[in-house]
């Protein structure tokens, strides 16, 4: 799994960040490495100098191996919250779009047990239901 950090020119991109970003990524997408191919991390301040509210960004996109990249993004008030928050968004993402297509895949026939002996079938639980001609 390939971890790219991008800043914008009012956040400065020291190699703490980076390292920092990069360690959390792999922490809490780690175990997803196998559908991931790369996580591009985007972090800005989209209010620069100002003092303000939740004006810090992270935008985390994850390209997942055969499928549609998965995208998220959380606004706060500081780097390490807005980064935080897109991290467990992505995380829960993954989790419903690999865990629908492991569903998918494993899922049973709609036929019951295919060619399964008729004896092992469960009886349905409700009596048959008979009208009365009048």
């Amino acid at each position: 799994m390939q971890i790219q950090v991008h800043t914008d020119h009012n956040i400065e991109g020291h190699e703490k960040l980076i390292h920092w970003v990069e360690a959390e990524v792999s922490h809490t997408l780690g175990h997803f490495s196998d559908h991931i191919t790369r996580v591009e991390v985007h972090l800005s301040d989209e209010n620069s100098g100002k003092s303000g509210g939740h004006d810090k960004r992270c935008l985390m996109e994850a390209r997942l191996a055969a499928h549609q990249p998965v995208a998220v993004r959380h606004n706060a008030g500081s780097l390490a919250a807005a980064f935080s928050g897109a991290a467990d968004k992505l995380k829960r993402s993954l989790e419903s779009t690999l865990g629908r297509l492991k569903d998918h895949h494993s899922r049973d026939s709609i036929r019951g047990n295919d060619g399964a002996d008729e004896s092992q079938t469960e009886q349905p639980i409700a009596p048959s239901i008979t009208t009365k001609e009048m």
